[in-house]
């Protein structure tokens, strides 16, 4: 079964991320506003990656001299998407 998630993103020119995970990959990334073209070979990179293979990929990279960037926006959403899903699990 997929998750589909959204999350605001803090401190980058992209404002939101979506995406799913189905069976612990990546799948359907969107970002609303941001560079165009760097976010688009971002989403092509991800698609179809495990999850925590992103987030420890992308995890901490910096754009320019602000302490996030639209990567690693993209790993904390879904570091707190599987977060979310895991908890989701616990309570059932």
């Amino acid at each position: 079964m997929a998750d589909n998630f959204c999350f605001d993103n803090e401190g980058t020119c992209s404002e939101s991320v979506s995406f799913r995970i189905d069976k612990g990959r990546v799948r359907s990334v969107e970002f609303a506003g941001g560079c165009d073209g760097n976010l688009t070979g971002l989403v092509r990179l991800v698609e179809g990656m495990e999850a925590l293979e992103v987030v420890r990929t992308l995890k901490g990279i910096p754009c320019g001299g602000k302490a996030t960037s639209c990567p690693d926006q993209l790993a904390k959403a879904i570091e707190q998407a599987l977060n979310d899903v895991a908890a989701r699990e616990e309570k059932k």
